[in-house]
C-alpha cells in the first residue's frame, strides 16, 4: 500500500522540479544547442530508451498505452534533461508492443501529445508510436533481399503510381483492393482476362515503380476505411512509418510495416526497384505538426514579419539548412533504405531544400546503395527566405552531381504547357518546338547543335550528365496525357489522339535522359478532364482496366518501346561526352526532328541508328543517302526480321521511324 502511495508522489515531485526550470530564450535558430546523438528509439528485450530533442522544453513526459487508440495512460515517466536539448529515459523491461507519446512543457504549458518525429511504428491514424521488435516484421527471405542494380541511372524506366489506384477498381479482381498486398498479388486478371497489378507492370518491362507518398499522412481516417477516401498523400504526419490505409489492419502498428516490406520484396523478386516519393519540404499541419509539438518553430522558415513562409503552397516550408532538420532528413532517408530496402527517392518541391543538404543526403544514400536513384522537382511553389543561389533548383543541378531533376522543358515541348489548357506542343501542332525537343533528347546537357536561346524554359544546359534529366510527358500532377491532348485539340479524331499519344511517349523513351511514365498512360488513362485529382474519388483516380483492352495497341506500343530501349544501350548513354560525340542531329523542321546515334555507341549491337519524329498531319517522304534496315515504322517494330530500305522512306503522319545499320 505504501509503495503505491509513494510512487505518484515522487513522480509529481520530479515533474514539479522539472517544470520549475526557466525556459531558455534563443535570439536566433542558430543559437539552439544541437546534437549528433542518435535520437531514434532503441529497443531490446531488456530495455527501451526513449529520446527527444527539445531545447525549448523545461520538462518532457512519456505516456505509455496498451493500444494505439481508445485507451488511457497506464504509466507516465519523466524524461531526464541530458545535454544540448536532448531528453531521455531508459525503462528496464520488455516494452515490445507498448504504445507511447511524448509531451513537452514549453512556456508554462503542456503541448498536445506527439509520437515524436523519429517514430518508426504508429497505431491507427498515427497518433501514438509503438515500441516494436522489427525482426518480427521481416517477411521470409528478407535478409537475402537485394537492391536492384543499374549500370547507369538512365537504364531505369520509372513508373509512377498511387497504390490505391492500381487495384481499387472491381475489374482489377484484387484480393486486397487498394492495399500494399494487392499491388503485388500475382495472377490477377481483369474481367476481360488481362493481367492487372504487378503482373501488368512486369509485362510492360518497367524497371522501377515510383510510389506516391506512402509514409503516414493526415488525410485518410484509418478508423473508417469502409468509407471510400482518397488523397495523394502530400500532407506528411509521420515521416518514418508506412501509411496505414494501405495495410490490412491500421490498428496494429506491426501490420503496415510487414506488408510494406512484403511489397518491396515482391518487386525485388521481379527485379523491379521501389522508389519512394518523399515530402520533407513541408508538413501536413503547421501549429500542431509533430515538429512543432516537439520543438516549436525551429524546423520551419519564417518571413521577416514573423509569419510562416510558404514556398510549398501548403501552409509552411521546412528549413533544411538548419542542422537538426538536415540531420532528420538524412537519417530518415537512410532509415528507409536500410529498414525497407528502397531503391531511391523522389523529392517533392526539391527547390525548397538547400543544395548542401541535398548533396550530403545523396552522398549518404549512395554509401548504402550505390544504385539508388535520387531525383526531384527542381522548383518551388512560391518564394522562400532561402537565398536562390542556395536552392536545389533545376538550374543548379550541375552543383548536385548525384541528383537528377524533372525536365519540364521536354514535358511541355512535347504536349504544351501544363498551365494553359489550350497550349499545344510538338505532337499536337505547335510550331518552333524543335530546339526544346532536341534539348530533351540529349538529356538537358551541353550539345553543339542546340540553339539554347530557343529552348522553352532553359537558356543553357542544366545537367552535367544525360541521366540527370528525368524525361517525362505526364505524371500525377496536371492532366493525364490523354486529357491534355484532348483538351488542347478538341476537334482531333480518336485515331489522331492515339497517334499523338504514342509519339509523345516514343520521344521520352528514345531520349537520353531517364524516362519516367505515369501509370495508366500506357492504356490512355483519363481523369475525365480533372487536372488536380489529389482528393478526387476513385471514379476519377482509379486505373480503368477495360482501357487495357480498348487501347491494346497503345499498351503493345509501350511494351515495344521499352523492349527497344532495353535492348539498345545507344538510347541510354551514361555520359555527356558520349552523347556529344555520338548523337548528331540531321534535318529538322517545325514538325520534324531527326538524329543519328553512331559508332556502336555505348556498345550497341547496331552501328548506326536513325531516329525520325514526324508530327506533321500528313505522311512525309524522307530521303536516305544509304541503305538502312527498318526497326520501327508507325506501329510496327521489327526486332528480328531485317527489312532494308534505300533512297527514301515514307513516314506516316504523327509517328516515329527508327532505322539502323549493323
Amino acid at each position: 500500500m505504501k509503495v503505491h502511495k509513494v510512487l505518484p508522489f515522487l513522480f509529481l515531485l520530479m515533474l514539479m522540479i522539472s517544470c520549475s526550470k526557466r525556459q531558455t530564450v534563443f535570439s536566433s535558430f542558430d543559437d539552439y544547442p544541437t546534437t549528433d546523438k542518435n535520437l531514434w528509439l532503441t529497443y531490446s528485450k531488456d530495455a527501451t530508451t526513449f529520446k527527444i530533442w527539445s531545447p525549448k522544453a523545461t520538462a518532457v513526459k512519456l505516456n505509455l498505452y496498451k493500444t494505439g487508440n481508445n485507451s488511457t495512460v497506464f504509466e507516465t515517466h519523466v524524461l531526464q534533461d541530458d545535454t544540448n536539448g536532448v531528453w531521455s529515459k531508459t525503462i528496464n523491461k520488455d516494452l515490445n508492443g507498448i504504445y507511447y507519446t511524448y509531451q513537452t512543457y514549453i512556456n508554462e504549458n503542456w503541448n498536445a501529445e506527439t509520437p515524436g518525429i523519429y517514430a518508426k511504428a504508429v497505431g491507427v491514424n498515427g497518433n501514438r508510436a509503438m515500441v516494436l521488435d522489427f525482426e518480427t516484421t521481416n517477411p521470409t527471405g528478407w535478409k537475402e533481399d537485394k537492391h536492384v542494380k543499374l549500370k547507369s541511372p538512365n537504364d531505369a524506366i520509372i513508373y509512377e503510381l498511387h497504390i490505391r489506384d492500381i487495384t481499387i477498381q472491381q475489374q482489377a479482381n484484387s484480393s486486397f483492393a487498394g492495399k500494399y498486398l494487392g499491388l503485388v498479388e500475382k495472377g490477377t486478371k481483369s474481367s476481360l482476362n488481362v493481367a492487372t497489378a504487378i503482373d501488368h507492370i512486369k509485362e510492360l518491362g518497367i524497371t522501377h515503380v515510383h510510389l506516391l507518398p506512402t509514409f503516414d499522412h493526415y488525410s485518410i481516417d484509418e478508423t473508417n476505411l469502409d468509407k471510400p477516401q482518397f488523397n495523394w498523400g502530400y500532407d506528411p504526419k509521420n515521416y518514418n512509418v508506412p501509411e496505414g490505409s494501405f495495410s490490412t489492419n491500421p490498428f496494429d502498428a506491426e501490420v503496415r510495416i510487414k506488408e510494406f516490406k512484403t511489397m518491396v520484396k515482391a518487386f525485388h523478386d521481379a527485379n523491379i526497384g521501389v522508389i519512394l516519393d518523399v515530402v520533407y519540404n513541408h508538413t501536413g499541419r503547421t501549429e500542431t505538426s509533430n515538429f512543432n509539438l516537439e520543438n516549436p518553430e525551429y524546423y520551419y522558415r519564417f518571413k521577416e514579419n514573423g509569419t510562416y513562409s510558404d514556398a510549398a503552397a501548403c501552409g509552411n516550408e521546412t528549413a533544411s539548412e538548419r542542422k537538426m532538420m538536415r540531420k532528420f532528413m538524412i537519417e530518415s532517408v537512410k532509415y528507409w533504405l536500410e529498414e525497407y530496402h528502397l531503391d531511391g527517392f523522389r523529392f517533392d518541391l526539391m527547390g525548397i531544400h538547400d543544395v548542401e543538404t541535398m548533396n550530403l543526403l545523396a552522398y549518404e544514400v549512395k554509401q548504402i546503395n550505390p544504385n539508388a536513384l535520387i531525383y526531384g522537382e527542381g522548383w518551388t511553389a512560391g518564394d522562400s527566405p532561402l537565398p536562390e543561389p542556395k536552392r536545389a533548383l533545376k538550374k543548379h543541378t550541375k552543383q548536385m552531381l548525384k541528383i537528377a531533376a524533372f525536365s519540364d522543358d521536354i514535358r511541355d515541348a512535347i504536349k504544351g504547357s501544363v498551365f494553359e489548357d489550350k497550349s499545344t506542343g510538338f505532337v499536337s501542332g505547335a510550331k518552333d518546338t524543335s530546339a526544346s525537343i532536341k534539348f530533351g533528347i540529349v538529356g538537358s546537357i551541353q550539345h553543339p547543335q542546340i540553339n539554347y536561346k530557343n529552348v522553352n524554359y532553359s537558356n543553357e544546359p542544366w545537367a552535367n550528365e544525360p541521366w540527370q534529366a528525368i524525361n517525362y510527358v505526364s505524371c500525377h500532377d496536371n492532366h493525364t496525357l490523354f486529357d491534355k491532348l484532348k483538351i488542347s485539340q478538341p476537334k482531333a479524331s480518336a485515331k489522331k489522339l492515339k497517334a499523338m499519344h504514342k509519339l509523345a511517349t516514343a520521344i521520352v523513351l528514345t531520349s537520353q535522359g531517364t524516362p519516367f511514365l505515369h501509370a495508366g498512360s500506357e492504356m490512355m488513362r483519363t481523369k475525365f478532364g480533372e487536372h488536380n485529382s489529389y482528393k478526387s474519388p476513385d471514379s476519377i483516380n482509379q486505373i480503368d482496366w477495360s482501357l487495357k483492352v480498348k487501347n491494346a495497341d497503345v499498351v503493345t506500343y509501350y511494351q515495344n518501346l521499352i523492349k527497344l530501349r532495353k535492348q539498345h544501350p545507344a538510347f541510354r548513354m551514361p555520359t555527356a561526352k558520349m552523347v556529344q560525340e555520338n548523337l548528331e542531329f540531321l534535318k529538322s523542321e517545325n514538325r520534324l526532328v531527326a538524329y543519328q546515334l553512331k559508332n556502336n555507341t555505348n556498345n550497341d549491337s547496331w552501328k548506326n541508328i536513325f531516329v525520325i519524329y514526324n508530327s506533321n498531319t500528313k505522311p512525309i517522304n524522307y530521303k536516305l543517302n544509304t541503305t538502312w534496315n527498318i526497326a520501327v515504322l508507325h506501329d510496327d517494330f521489327s526486332f528480328d526480321e531485317e527489312k532494308s530500305i534505300s533512297n527514301q522512306i515514307k513516314i506516316p503522319a504523327v509517328s516515329m521511324a527508327i532505322l539502323y545499320q549493323k
